[in-house]
């Protein structure tokens, strides 16, 4: 068949060395970029091929997020701007480890087993982002894509949302929005101007903002989105790729591990800052106060601010909608508790991972979803926005539910539904902090974290470790939770779980309890316990001095 003799002749020169073996993992394939030019080729491949299978536009986006900047990686985005499948998660990583000489036998077993018609036309988006490696690497998608005959648009540089959004532009035949980076700009900042119409009287400080672009491709879009948000918004933008390194002490991941503002910023106490990272997916915010303390609002803090504020306009609405707040067990207890307690609110815990979030939300009228590290959105159902629309029109309800209604209309035009969005995010949150006349401290003290501490313990074999109850307990080995249970019971408001990490041989230990030091002993306590109970490798861990 000419169009396989094609992919021969294209993946030699896309080599794969002999017995790499990668897994397609939630955020698709990650490593040192050198490795990567055959993944990418043949990640061409297969977008070509689902598009054909479901006859519709695929998106393919070269980016590591925020790993440093000598990596790489590449995911699938499905047909709604979702990630891909698990079905096709599985194909990905059987094409990508297949060596030279059968990868055409598992093309073709791929396209036998999905039914794939390949005289179906095929499109395919790609974007990269900002590293110096995903010009090649986007080149080899270009050429799978190609050597399948199927058409493939490039859009360039994109952050990774911005791509997500295009892509599910393009398959509602543009009903939730132009598939342009122009036409990203206008929706959302259309709906932020809308919305800060509502706030008091905003002063030019309140309206200014310090921004971490992360030396990535979020600071670069970011310029390009200013003239569009019309000075409702003054950006103060740092880490903009002109002089750092991409991911290199700042971004998101940096300031909430470390705790810390981002190099390349200098703040003054009481100002609203936040963080992107590398491919602008997640979003974290911070301030100093006065005595210079370090205050930290992670996606806990977000999803918080945003569902209340949601079910503040459902009341006011007259409507009758179920807001859920998802979490991970990452998420801090204080942040359920309030949620639960003072607010009220649904609050339901997924198995870590965007894709189990963003599955669990979906399940609810308007489901908030953030992981901890501050990637997230807001997913309405479509019988959900059906009801608010209606009530926009509805000539005979009074001018206060109808307020509501038009102020959850732009609401939705300003989330990305598709996936966690850093600038769609940073919008929504400042224009929820500008109508409800609140100061960035203010926001913070609507609860206060427990002190927690996260902790790895290298182990022989990290599937030794099964757990349950979205990753909160252990039920193997035999005894491991018993042990955290006891350990569990020394100290106030505490409470931890261990978990394998999904990439290496070690396994994640998470503690919270009422002071710093509780959850720091109690951390080493559990640690102690996997390295006994868990296969340990070389030294017991230590406590903290």
């Amino acid at each position: 068949m000419a169009q396989f003799e094609k992919v021969s002749q294209y993946s030699v020169q896309h080599p794969k060395p002999t017995g790499l073996v990668l897994q397609y993992g939630t955020a698709g394939f990650r490593t040192h970029a050198n490795q990567l030019d055959h993944i990418m080729f043949r990640m061409g491949l297969l977008a070509a091929l689902r598009s054909k299978k479901t006859k519709s536009t695929i998106g393919v986006m070269v980016t590591a997020s925020h790993n440093p900047e000598e990596d790489n990686g590449v995911k699938l985005i499905d047909p709604m701007g979702e990630m891909v499948t698990p079905a096709w998660e599985g194909h990905a990583t059987r094409l990508a480890n297949a060596e030279q000489e059968s990868l055409v036998m598992t093309l073709k077993d791929i396209i036998e087993m999905e039914a794939v018609d390949l005289s179906q036309n095929a499109s395919v988006f790609i974007g990269k982002d900002t590293r110096p490696s995903s010009e090649t690497l986007s080149q080899a998608v270009l050429d799978g894509v190609s050597s399948l005959d199927s058409h493939a648009y490039d859009y360039g540089l994109l952050t990774t949302p911005q791509l997500h959004f295009m892509v599910c532009c393009k398959n509602t035949q543009f009903r939730y929005g132009t598939a342009t980076v122009e036409g990203y700009y206008e929706k959302l900042s259309q709906a932020f101007i809308q919305l800060t119409k509502h706030a008091p009287n905003r002063t030019d400080d309140q309206k200014h903002l310090l921004v971490d672009g992360a030396n990535g491709i979020g600071a670069l879009k970011m310029r390009e989105m200013e003239p569009f948000l019309q000075k409702e918004l003054k950006i103060s933008l740092h880490n903009d790729g002109s002089q750092g390194k991409l991911n290199f002490l700042c971004g998101a991941d940096y300031v909430k591990v470390q705790q810390k503002p981002p190099e390349g910023i200098k703040m003054n106490a009481g100002e609203r800052c936040c963080s992107f990272d590398g491919d602008a997916d997640r979003i974290v915010y911070y301030f100093i106060n006065s005595a210079g303390q370090f205050h930290l609002l992670d996606g806990d803090k977000i999803a918080t601010l945003i569902s209340t504020y949601l079910k503040e306009l459902l009341t006011q609405a007259g409507l009758d909608l179920q807001v859920a707040v998802v979490q991970t067990a990452y998420a801090n207890g204080s942040s359920t508790h309030y949620l639960v307690e003072t607010m009220k609110l649904t609050v339901q815990c997924a198995k870590t991972g965007v894709k189990h979030l963003h599955h669990a939300a979906q399940e609810f009228d308007i489901g908030v979803y953030f992981e901890a590290n501050g990637h997230g959105t807001i997913l309405f159902s479509k019988a959900a926005e059906g009801r608010i629309q209606q009530l926009t029109v509805d000539p005979n309800i009074n001018d206060e539910k109808k307020s509501a209604a038009v102020l959850l209309e732009n609401l939705i035009n300003l989330c990305n539904q598709t996936v966690g969005d850093a600038i769609s995010d940073m919008l929504l949150i400042e224009a929820v902090l500008a109508i409800r006349g609140m100061t960035v401290q203010q926001w913070d003290a609507i609860y206060s974290d427990l002190p927690n501490r996260q902790l790895k313990v290298k182990v022989a074999d990290r599937r030794v470790i099964e757990t349950t109850d979205a990753e909160r307990r252990a039920v193997r080995p035999a005894g491991l939770q018993d042990a955290i249970d006891e350990l569990v019971k020394k100290y106030q408001k505490s409470r931890a779980f261990v978990r394998p990490s999904g990439t290496e041989d070690v396994v994640r230990v998470y503690a919270e309890a009422d002071t710093k030091e509780a959850a720091d002993t109690l951390a080493h306590e559990v640690s102690v316990a996997v390295y006994k109970f868990a296969g340990g490798v070389g030294e017991e861990p230590k406590p903290f001095l």
